[in-house]
């Protein structure tokens, strides 16, 4: 028996011939909440056709788990570039909740594009509108989140709605459908879901059928939980949703005034098998419901940050611009000296405090001086490891006000090795092991350096991180060496009498641009993940450590020119206001 296909958008201006001979093709099938229709790799043989229910695109993952690509809702195709290509399928594809698709074998497909051009013609069409369109179409995004309550004591209603108003605030509409909702036929959430931007659906482990049913209709889940509280064993259901399964799972930690931490962040993470840990504390409100609300709706604004020595100074001064312009940061990461930097951000300290903190540690001394007869490295690092613990004492990634992460160099692996949990101080420290200049850190058997050697320019990791906007200050340089350094250099002992044994040697240069010239290769691909891309202009050298104002400065007059300009558009994707009109 043939099936109606009038639910395909693109077959809509096809003749009615064309459209009986495609449904008497098809294959109708089921494919279960969580269950794979194929994996990234295989090859592909065939278009599928979504007619009910919702699926999520993966790919191997920058950030060590899979890379969330998209949802794929009903009305859609799937598979069909890879089909079209004859190459294997760029993504693994699971059924986010019970689905129905119907199958097109690749022979079918040839054979009726050979006899009828229209259909050859509206799905190149339909091919050429998603490559054309935002790199992120709206239906690929998360729309229906399930809010869940960990505790009896944690007001859901009261933190739904607060949500709902903010996005309201942001024109987003809100709909929030909470256990009174239990008894809504799968039709009557269908269109309720249909009906608005975002779907709040708030449940509690106290109702497990409602529970149950919200995790099961979720693109994503939030996990509301108390930080005066210890999570249980086990947190979650023995029967997970595909929202748990596939990993989509953030949460929520609410720190009410007045009261003592019982757990880590990071046993909420781990007890949920979490991607993300997001903060709501009371004595800043407004603020973090402002963060959660951007991350629910796409809107959320990534910060990423380079490495390179001295010249991270830049960064500094761009993020002044930007927050001075009135720039929400929402995740930050970064890579060598960018780490520290980014680090700052993600701890919200003021610009203030930021430089205060980097003078102290790099420019009224060199942390870099205490060498030795060099057996790993030239200097012992112990300098570093005590600026570190000073800094950044013993906080943990999870704990950070902002989602953090930072990247060293795996040597064993060969991969960029991603930071997103433990203590926050090693972490940086393997980020910014310059081979040869400082110990590399080793971590399981695994030895971490600089994270600049393999990936200086994190913004493709940034963007597996968040939906949002990325923004990247890159001060990347491809030359990075003085050459006068080089040319008949002095000896050991007339380079100290000259320059004394506070001033790293030429060689500190030499090898910390040996360790990054292969980032020159991968440098465009990560700036073309950024959507806001700002390039300081600076000749300083990369072990330049007292040039703060200068480098500093650098940063603040680009960031200040990019913003001049800026379009509305644009503006408006980055939370700042519209510039104002020239003229009077």
């Amino acid at each position: 028996m043939p099936l109606n296909l009038s639910f395909l958008p693109f077959l809509n201006r096809v003749e009615k011939s064309v459209l009986d001979a495609v449904e008497h093709e098809v294959e109708w099938f089921c494919l279960p909440a969580g269950q794979l229709l194929f994996r990234e790799g295989d090859d592909a043989d065939a278009i599928y056709l979504v007619r009910s229910g919702a699926l999520a695109a993966f790919r191997s993952g920058a950030l060590g788990r899979p890379d969330l690509i998209g949802y794929i809702r009903t009305g859609e195709p799937v598979g069909e570039m890879s089909m079209l290509d004859e190459t294997p399928h760029s993504a693994s594809v699971y059924a986010l909740r019970d689905s129905e698709l119907v199958r097109l074998p690749k022979a079918s497909f040839e054979r009726l594009t050979n006899k009828h051009a229209s259909l050859m013609r509206e799905l190149s069409r339909m091919m050429l509108a998603r490559l054309r369109g935002p790199r992120r179409a709206s239906g690929s995004e998360p729309k229906v989140f399930a809010l869940i309550s960990t505790s009896p004591t944690i007001d859901l209603d009261y933190r739904s709605k607060e949500i709902a108003s903010t996005l309201a605030g942001m024109g987003v509409n809100c709909g929030i459908a909470d256990e009174s909702c239990s008894d809504w036929s799968g039709q009557k959430l269908d269109a309720f879901e249909a009906g608005h931007d975002i779907v709040l659906l708030t449940a509690r482990f106290s109702d497990p059928a409602w529970a149950r049913r919200a995790m099961g209709r979720a693109d994503r889940m939030w996990l509301f939980a108390r930080a005066d509280a210890r999570p249980s064993t086990p947190l979650l259901p023995d029967d997970p949703s595909p929202a748990m399964k596939l990993k989509l799972l953030d949460v929520v930690l609410l720190h009410p005034g007045g009261v003592t931490a019982a757990s880590r962040p990071q046993d909420w993470a781990n007890a949920a098998e979490a991607s993300r840990v997001f903060h709501w504390r009371q004595d800043h409100h407004v603020a973090d419901t402002a963060r959660l609300a951007r991350t629910l709706s796409g809107r959320s604004v990534g910060m990423v940050v380079s490495g390179g020595g001295a010249r991270a100074y830049a960064h500094m001064g761009a993020i002044r611009a930007l927050r001075e312009a009135g720039m929400p940061f929402d995740f930050v990461g970064g890579a060598s000296m960018g780490a520290i930097i980014a680090a700052g951000i993600a701890l919200d300290w003021s610009d203030d405090e930021l430089e205060q903190r980097i003078r102290k540690a790099f420019v009224d001394s060199n942390p870099l001086d205490d060498w030795t007869l060099p057996v790993v490295s030239l200097a012992k690092g112990e300098k570093v490891d005590a600026r570190l613990k000073e800094h950044f004492g013993e906080v943990e990634i999870a704990e950070m006000v902002r989602p953090f992460f930072c990247l060293s160099s795996n040597l064993a692996s060969g991969r960029p090795q991603v930071h997103r949990t433990g203590l926050l101080r090693h972490a940086l420290r393997a980020s910014i092991a310059i081979p040869g200049l400082l110990p590399p850190v080793v971590v399981n058997g695994q030895i971490l350096v600089d994270g600049a050697v393999f990936t200086n320019f994190p913004a493709r990791e940034m963007r597996a991180f968040h939906r949002g906007p990325v923004v990247g200050v890159d001060v990347t340089r491809a030359q990075g060496l003085n050459p006068s350094d080089f040319e008949d250099p002095p000896g050991f002992i007339e380079w100290v009498r000259k320059n004394g044994l506070k001033s790293p040697p030429p060689i500190a240069s030499l090898l910390m641009r040996a360790a990054t010239i292969g980032v020159a290769d991968h440098r465009d691909v990560g700036r073309e993940a950024a959507d806001l891309l700002i390039l300081p202009e600076t000749s300083v050298d990369i072990r330049s450590w007292d040039r703060f104002e200068e480098v500093r400065d650098a940063g603040y007059d680009a960031a200040q020119g990019m913003l001049a300009g800026i379009d509305d558009a644009m503006r408006v994707r980055l939370g700042l206001k519209a510039a104002p009109q020239k003229g009077g």
